[in-house]
């Protein structure tokens, strides 16, 4: 979960604006993208939800009892509501994102004090959804029913957003295809985020080209399923991901590229020949199986089986033979078998991962999963999960071990927690840190690796001058 935070300027006389953010990079990319039309209304970032003007939560539906700790939080942010209202004060409350989008009309029935509920296609229309909401007194919308606009318009909320203003920051996202067309039986995306929608290159030249002059020097492309990006170029010609990546690094500033979340049916050879020619573009895939049972697999109606995917594996690996690789797992799926689960196993022995995320099943409402007979226990998907997490902690140590005594360009991103460190990334997504003077900051610098830990490494400057070089 990440807010947020407060614009380096004088906003004394702004209206504040707190936005708690749930779940993936996407919504990170939305909230930012929220604040940015909400500016222009006098609403600026603010740290924290006491005193605010305007608060919305922007939800995830991924993760388990998501909606529960969405009414959870919306309880404490009642009182907050309240108190501004009794003292003559007024704070709308929004709810938007994936939880919004599919429990719209039971976040009315539950929580009528909030003013505003939107979906993520709908939030370039927040203006209209705030003058709507605040027409009434705050007394007349504490008792609702407020403002509801779940809809999938016909026009792209990207052709109505404002220019990037204030995403201050070395390392950016950059939303560049939205939705799924997969219908995996566990997921709800389809349903909340639409169908997939590719945005035209040079709309995402002109975002870029933007948060570049606002200080990035890497940007991570976003999408559910962002290797299938087929947006059209200037000349009307489709493009996919590899060519899109090839067309942003050359824009004059940018030293990184990465993009997330790939699909290993998408993974084309346009994207694979990136990876073997285009420096900017990192070193590093993110490429979910969530099973290595080929029966789970096409229960999950993933569309791909083992064999697939180590095949997508294979070519990266050929193309870019340093590629570090993550992935997301999903253990106890209805009808996993001890069986199933020992080749899940088996392919991660097999693949080897840098990092990777995995999680127990739980019923998604509405998804085809949800209905399916021989649901796992509880039990056995915990004991499974641990086996699984402690396979793949063992491989992201092995990981980060190998890289003792290697040299890296590492980009800074923000200060540590200690007095005189620095903390950036490796090309291959590690988190660094380093004893460095605060001029390096948002630059790149050779680091020689000295420690390593299970989530981080530890490094040394080699060279201190900042340099041009993106993947060294």
């Amino acid at each position: 979960m990440v807010h947020v935070h407060p614009r380096p300027s004088d906003c004394r006389l702004a209206k504040k604006l707190f936005i708690r953010t749930y779940g993936c990079q996407m919504n990170v990319y939305d909230s930012a993208r929220m604040a940015d039309v909400l500016a222009p209304l006098g609403y600026a970032p603010t740290a924290t939800p006491q005193g605010a003007d305007m608060v919305i939560l922007n939800t995830c539906h991924i993760r388990e009892k998501a909606s529960e700790k969405v009414y959870s939080e919306l309880g404490r942010l009642r009182r907050l509501k309240d108190e501004r209202t009794a003292t003559g004060g007024d704070m709308v409350l929004a709810v938007a994102g994936c939880v919004a989008q599919a429990e719209g009309e039971e976040i009315r029935r539950r929580a009528p004090y909030v003013d505003i509920v939107f979906g993520p296609q709908a939030y370039h229309r927040l203006p209209e959804m705030v003058a709507r909401a605040t027409r009434a007194s705050a007394a007349a919308r504490h008792a609702g029913p407020g403002v509801l606009d779940t809809s999938f318009p016909v026009e792209s909320k990207f052709d109505y957003l404002p220019g990037a203003s204030g995403r201050q920051g070395v390392s950016a996202f950059l939303s560049v295809q939205e939705g799924c067309d997969k219908f995996c039986t566990f997921c709800v995306v389809p349903y909340t985020r639409g169908a997939e929608f590719s945005r035209p290159v040079p709309q995402i030249a002109t975002e870029a080209r933007d948060l570049i002059a606002l200080g990035a020097r890497e940007i991570t492309l976003l999408g559910q399923n962002v290797n299938a990006y087929h947006g059209a170029d200037e000349q009307g010609r489709e493009v996919g991901l590899g060519g899109l990546i090839r067309h942003l690094a050359a824009l004059p500033g940018l030293q990184r590229i990465r993009y997330t979340t790939s699909h290993p049916r998408d993974m084309d050879d346009g994207l694979v020949a990136a990876h073997r020619e285009v420096a900017e573009l990192m070193p590093y895939v993110h490429l979910p199986v969530q099973s290595g049972s080929d029966r789970i697999l096409a229960a999950m109606n993933r569309k791909h089986d083992v064999d697939d995917y180590r095949h997508a594996v294979d070519r990266l690996r050929r193309a870019r033979p340093d590629l570090a690789l993550s992935s997301d797992f999903i253990v106890g799926f209805p009808g996993e078998t001890a069986a199933d689960f020992a080749a899940t196993l088996d392919l991660i022995r097999a693949v080897g991962y840098a990092q990777a995320y995995s999680f127990k099943y739980s019923p998604r409402p509405g998804t085809p999963a949800a209905a399916l007979p021989n649901q796992v226990p509880e039990a056995t998907k915990g004991e499974r999960l641990a086996a699984l997490q402690a396979l793949l902690a063992e491989q992201q140590q092995g990981y980060n071990d190998a890289a003792l005594g290697r040299s890296f360009a590492v980009l800074f991103e923000r200060p540590g927690r200690h007095a005189g460190q620095l903390v950036g990334r490796s090309p291959y997504n590690q988190a660094v840190h380093v004893t460095a003077p605060q001029d390096l900051l948002c630059k790149l610098a050779l680091v020689r690796i000295t420690h390593s830990k299970s989530h981080s490494l530890e490094g040394a400057l080699v060279k201190q001058p900042a340099f041009a070089g993106a993947a060294t």
